[in-house]
């Protein structure tokens, strides 16, 4: 778990970016798809919606491990999460998420009987962040070539258990 100086760096890493790749565990093989966040913070729990009859709600019958990873390129921000999803069907949660995104992939409405949320509680996780431009990653990388170090190209931070 996280303090909650440290959940709120997390959601400023993440909400921006507002989708995240959910992989889930099928037989061997691992299954990535993206997901997009509806929350407006974050408390170890990140909430997405999903048609409950998806394969994925299958897998995470079978594996409630999940990965969650979220990425920008632009901003060098990229966060690994790892939790149990679980699946829910609370009426009170389905409205409080609910917006005019979802809507979009339920033509039949928040009440349909394949509405749901999945809920991952996250357990751990690792982020990298840099504020660094990409001439100064550059030259970091030079200079570590020449030194023998390695390059300092921003923050990188494990948490939870």
């Amino acid at each position: 778990m996280s303090s909650n100086e440290h959940k709120e760096k997390i959601w400023n890493l993440i909400k921006d970016i507002k989708v995240g790749m959910l992989t889930t565990h099928c037989d061997d093989e691992l299954r990535s798809r993206p997901m997009h966040l509806v929350q407006d913070n974050y408390d170890d729990t990140i909430w997405f919606f999903t048609n409950s009859l998806s394969e994925k709600i299958f897998e995470m019958k079978h594996d409630r491990d999940v990965n969650l990873s979220f990425s920008c390129p632009k901003t060098q921000t990229y966060v690994s999460m790892t939790g149990k999803a679980r699946l829910t069907h609370d009426k009170d949660l389905i409205n409080k998420f609910w917006n005019p995104f979802v809507a979009a992939w339920f033509p039949q409405g928040k009440d349909a009987p394949d509405v749901a949320l999945i809920a991952i509680k996250i357990s751990k996780g690792e982020h990298w962040d840099t504020e660094k431009s990409k001439i100064l990653q550059l030259f970091e990388i030079a200079k570590a070539n020449l030194t023998d170090k390695q390059p300092d190209l921003g923050e990188n931070q494990e948490f939870g258990t």
